[in-house]
Order: C-alpha cells, then structure tokens, then sequence
C-alpha cells in the first residue's frame, strides 16, 4: 500500500453540483479531474438513484458545469467552455434520451446561473459585458473570431474594479431570458436568431444577481442598493426586484443586506432570500427570509436555530414549495436542514449530523430524496442520496482504484478549553504511526476567519499528504470560526490574532502532552486568513522551527487599499486607515516582523484580487531586511483559490514546497533546508527541467 503524496492531485477524481432529475431516478453531476498540468476535464454524468454504474452523459472536452434538468426531465441544460478558444462558457442543450447536445449561445460575457422556467420553455441566467458589448450586440451573438481588446492604459472609475482574478473593465452582470424552442431552431452566432431567441431583462451601469423564476412570466433578482450619497460598491444593500415578462415591468418589493445575496421563489410568490445583520455585517450570521408577494409580509425562519447560512453551499424550496432546504456548518460538519417556509416550525436537520463528520458541498432537493455531494475523512468526495424513509445511500465511488492502492488515516477528534472556551480540533497521525515513536508536528490555520474547517472537504489531499511524510497534522476551529454559534464567530472582533492565537495554542499545547509529539519540532501554516495568523504566530512565539504563510493579510492598510473585500477590515475591526491607523498597524503582522525568528515561506498568487500581493510583499521584505530565512514564490495565472482550484501543477507544486520547507528544519528528515538546495530540487517542478534537459540533450 503506498501513502498519500503531492503528485497524487492529479489522480485524484473530484464531484460537484449534483442535480436530482424531476422524476427522483437519477442524479446528474460533474465530475472533474486533472488534464494535465495547466487544465482540467470536467464532464456531466448521471447516476441512479437506485444503485448502478455511472454514465458520462457529455462529451470530453472543454470545463462542463451547471447541469440543470428540464422540468420534464426531456432536456439538460448545461454550461461549457468546449470548442472555444477562450473560458467563456456558453449555454448548451442535451436531449436526455439520446443525442448531440447543441450549443444555444454564444456570447461575448458567458453564461452562468442558469435555470429552466417551471413550464421548460425558457432559461434565465447572467452575462457580464460592457456598454459597448451591449451596444454592438456582442451580448446577443459574437463572431466565433472577436478577440477583446485589452484596456491600454486601464483606467478606472469604480470603487471595486477586479476580483476573481480578472480586472471588470467596464463589465457589469446583467439577466438574460432565452426562449429555448427559438434557440434551437436558429444559430447562435447569427445576430438576427440571437436577438429572436435572447431578451435582456436588466441594463445600465449596475450588476444584477442570483435572477430566480416564480411563476412562467416572474423572475425575481437583486441589485445593489445605494442609501443617501453612498457609492454603490460601499454597499452592502441589496434591492430585490420582481420582473413581469408579460409587461416588461419591475418592481423593488424587499431590500436585504449581507456581503452576498442569493434567491429562491415559489409560483405563488414567496421568495426566500439570504440576509445578515448589517451591524458588522462580516461578522455576523446570515439568515433566510420569506416575503410573502400576495400579504407583503416577511418572516425569517432561520431565526431559532444559532447557525449562519452556508449561502455558498446553497438553498432551495422543496418540490411542494412549503419548507426551504438549505446548508449550515455545525461543529466541522455541513449538513442539511430543512424549515418550513411559514416559520411555523424550528429548523430540522435531514441529512448529516455533529456526531459523524460530514461535509456536505452541494445538494439538490427531490420529492422523496436529498441528493448530495459529500466528502469524509476516508475520501475526498462522492455524490449520496437520503431518502424520506431515512435510508442513506452512496451512489459513486468515484476514487474507488485510487484509494485501494492508498493507506488513509483517520483523525482523531479533540475538544479542549481555551480562556474559559470549548474549541473543536482534530490530529491525524502517520499511516505507520507508532504510539512508541515521536513525530513533528503540523499545525494547520484555516482561512475566514469566518469559515470552518472538517475532516475533509478540500484539505483532505493536504493534511493526508502531510501525515504521510510524518508529521502529526493538528488543526481546529479557534473562535472566530462558524458552526459554532454567534458568540464564538464574533469572539474575535478587533483582535484576529491575539484571540485565535490563544485559541491555536491552547490546543498545540494539548496535543503535546501526548508522548509521541515532538514538542521542539513544531511547524505552521494556513492561506488567507490562516496566512495572517501564520505571520501573525511566528512574531508572537518562538516555538515553531519553520512556518509557510500563503495567501494572507499582513498589513490592513495595504490590504484595504487594494481587496474587494475591504468591508472585512470595517466589519470585523470597526476601522479604516483614516481613522485608526495605529490601531490597524498594531494588529497586521508586519508591525511584528522584527520579534520574526523563525524561517518563513511566503507563497502568492499573481492574481490574488482578494488578498493582494502588495502586502505579501511588505512582509517578505521585512523578513529579509531582518535576517530572517525566507523565501517568496509567486504564482502566475493564479488566484485566491489556487489551493482549491488552481491549475495543477501549481497546486501539486504548493504542497510539495511546504513539505520540503518544513522537512529542511525537522529533525525527523534527512533534508537540508530548501534554501540550501536548487530552487526547484526535489519537487515536480525539477523532475520536469530534469526531462527537458534529457530531451535536448537526446536531441
């Protein structure tokens, strides 16, 4: 049996989205896996309910995503990038009983959010294009040749101009209609088809989000709102809007605030919606509420239960359209609950439970079943259904050949005290572990704050990584995590580090009472905000030998100057740079860079529009100019999320480099540290310039 390694990302089969059919006997899903080192496949299968092999259902080219049945299950909808030059994904259409798909749209802005219409005859979904794309018609049909042009200069008028690794460039999100009988019958790169099958609901210079169907002439949406001279990209209020197809007309029936916002209505008009509390909005839970379009009231269901709303994982109306379903983290599990849609009743939870973690990534509602992605401790994903009568099933095994030939180990659950508060954490030893042996420890720091970690979800690859070269892995979810409670979410307002500091230690010193830790080989790491307390850690305690920063915060002026998520700094520490600039200096790492001893890797993205690189940088520098063992890697064509979904060969590359950076200063490996040896000696990266150098040499 071989362990768990880097390079095993590429083996490694990943599900999303799953998609229960109308008739509650199949379930459709994406599964993705690595192409190559720059690429992934992703494609649409579909699964029994009952019990049976996997079918591809879409052909093997291009990124597949968004699969959506037709409402009489004739049909399936879906988005792709295939048989384009570019990554903008069109709208593409899959007869269920047999037969080509057919490409619908083709746009200059892509397509994304897709949904059918109750009676199938129309899909909605949303566009990104400029004034001038609008103008022309590019949103409506596009020459399959149309390069854009690159802004020279760029320049920049808007408060929040780039995100997602990619620069707006005048491009707002705008909610589209397309008639599906039309669309079929013509030729998307036509303009005078495309504007026959295309109608545009929204336009002007704001973005317009998460458009939802009613009944088969309502479609519901939101849009920034802006109160008194507030800039629209200040806001963090959301006008939601009903829109008449018949008529043309809308009308702005609720406002909401939260850092996003995300719909589902019913055809009697009851739309549900996501809402948090705008007093330190980042901090805080978000809700569901009901407006009722017929009493004009609103109720918020979620109200009883002390859990925030995985708004990200999603949440739907069952098929009566009386209780909503909808995910929360509770204590390093996601499950799924439901409520009635009245409020009439407490939130119950239908699927997953805090007593065996689970980690729930996505779910579709049916009307005797629950389908869902999950992932657990002894794999990284697979898509399950839970019937009515209880019954819970595993549908795939999709990494059923890789995990043969893998020893997996399983965590061990903590709970400890920490300044008079319970915190949850987790140890995973080596698969070869030996209770009479000693082993360096790992000590992970998730990202958030406000966020949860589990025994799986998208660590798993890393922490199974880590113990199999040797390291007890320990991580936890320090207050200021969710699925918790309110109390513990907000514990750290105004002080990210000295709180989850405590938090982090209170549970190191825990798992160093066990005999088989090495308490003077210590090492930390964590990415974003886990790369904030990993900086933050190192210039507040000795006892690590060797920590990897990734993708964090290391001076919050620079951070508010440059984020999207600016609001963040204000929400959490009640503070901007104009009227608290000590105070912000006094909490970001690199005030602390000269109590630095320990080595230190920075690692970066290029494209990290959310924890951009400038501060990335302020902290390297402060580790040279000190004299500390550093070096800094930089990502190219990456984001935020090269952890998740980065290309990969950057993703096996990022793992292999915090192994041998913690590996350099262990005791326990016969490594010398990696600034000692060549840049890319050891890694994937060398073995690739070794077979280069092979292959010109035999030329």
């Amino acid at each position: 049996m071989r362990t768990v390694d880097a390079a095993d990302y590429h083996d490694i089969v990943q599900v999303e989205d799953p998609r229960l059919s109308p008739d509650g006997e199949r379930v459709a899903f994406v599964r993705k896996v690595p192409k190559d080192d720059e690429s992934y496949e992703a494609t649409v299968y579909v699964v029994p309910v009952e019990g049976g092999a996997p079918t591809q259902f879409t052909v093997s080219e291009g990124v597949d995503a968004e699969p959506r049945w037709s409402p009489d299950g004739d049909r399936l909808a879906f988005v792709s990038t295939r048989g384009a030059d570019d990554d903008r994904p069109q709208l593409w259409l899959l007869p269920t009983d047999g037969g080509e798909a057919r490409r619908v749209t083709g746009l200059v802005g892509g397509v994304s959010g897709i949904e059918w219409s109750p009676d199938g005859s129309r899909i909605v979904f949303t566009q990104r294009s400029t004034p001038a794309d609008r103008e022309a018609g590019r949103d409506l049909a596009v020459d399959p040749d149309y390069e854009p042009e690159e802004p020279d200069p760029r320049v920049i008028d808007r408060l929040i101009y780039r995100a997602n690794e990619r620069y707006f460039d005048g491009a707002r999100s705008h909610v589209y209609v397309l008639d599906v009988e039309a669309a079929l019958s013509g030729d998307p790169d036509d303009p005078d088809d495309a504007a026959a099958a295309l109608d545009r609901l929204t336009d002007g210079d704001a973005d317009y989000a998460a458009p939802t169907w009613g009944d088969d002439e309502t479609v519901y949406y939101a849009t920034k709102a802006v109160e008194g001279d507030e800039h629209p990209d200040d806001s963090i209020h959301h006008d939601l809007y009903e829109h008449d197809l018949d008529s043309g007309e809308r009308e702005a029936f609720a406002r909401t605030t939260g850092w996003m916002t995300s719909l589902d209505a019913t055809a009697d008009g009851r739309v549900a919606y996501a809402y948090t509390p705008e007093e330190r909005v980042t901090m805080r839970q978000t809700e569901l509420r009901v407006h009722d379009r017929a009493s004009g009231e609103t109720v918020t269901p979620t109200d009883p239960l002390d859990r925030t709303v995985a708004v990200d994982v999603g949440f739907e109306w069952g098929p009566d359209e009386a209780s909503l379903f909808f995910a929360t983290p509770d204590e390093g599990s996601v499950v799924v609950r439901s409520v009635p849609g009245d409020a009439s009743a407490a939130p119950e939870t239908v699927y997953g439970d805090a007593d065996h973690s689970v980690t729930v990534e996505g779910f579709s509602v049916g009307a005797d079943a629950v389908a869902s992605v999950q992932s657990e401790w002894d794999h990284p994903g697979d898509v399950f259904v839970s019937t009515s009568d209880g019954e819970s099933r595993r549908l795939t095994r999709v990494n059923a050949d890789y995990l043969e030939e893998r020893t997996v180990a399983e965590p061990e659950e903590l709970w400890f005290e920490s300044d008079g508060a319970e915190v949850h954490g987790w140890l995973l030893t080596p698969p070869e572990f030996e209770s009479e042996g000693t082993y360096p420890l790992a000590v992970e720091i998730h990202g958030g704050p406000h966020a949860q970690w589990t025994t799986a979800g998208t660590m798993w690859h890393e922490f199974q990584t880590l113990a199999a070269r040797g390291y007890v892995v320990f991580w936890s979810n320090p207050r200021g995590s969710t699925g918790y409670g309110e109390d513990h979410a907000t514990a750290i307002e105004r002080d990210w580090g000295e709180v989850t500091l405590t938090d982090v230690l209170a549970g190191v010193d825990e798992v160093c009472e066990r005999p088989y830790v090495d308490e003077e080989n210590q090492f930390v790491t964590g990415g974003s905000f886990g790369g904030f307390m990993t900086a933050w850690t190192v210039g507040h305690t000795d006892r690590f030998r060797a920590a990897v920063s990734q993708r964090g915060v290391y001076d919050f002026t620079g951070f508010y100057g440059s984020t999207d998520a600016f609001k963040l700094v204000e929400g959490d520490y009640g503070a901007t740079p104009w009227e608290d600039p000590e105070y912000l200096w006094e909490h970001s790492p690199v005030a602390h860079v000269p109590e630095v001893d320990a080595p230190t890797l920075v690692v970066h993205s290029e494209r990290d529009y959310r924890t951009p690189a400038n501060t990335a940088e302020l902290f390297y520098l402060g580790l040279q100019k000190h004299g500390v063992e550093t070096r800094l890697v930089r990502y190219p064509r990456e984001g935020h999320e090269l952890s998740r979904s980065g290309e990969p060969g950057h993703v096996v590359d990022r793992v292999e480099r915090i192994v041998r950076w913690f590996d350099g200063y262990s005791d326990h490996h016969d490594a010398p540290p990696a600034l000692e040896r060549g840049e890319n000696e050891g890694l994937s990266a060398g073995e690739d310039e070794d077979e280069d150098d092979e292959d010109e040499s035999a030329a």
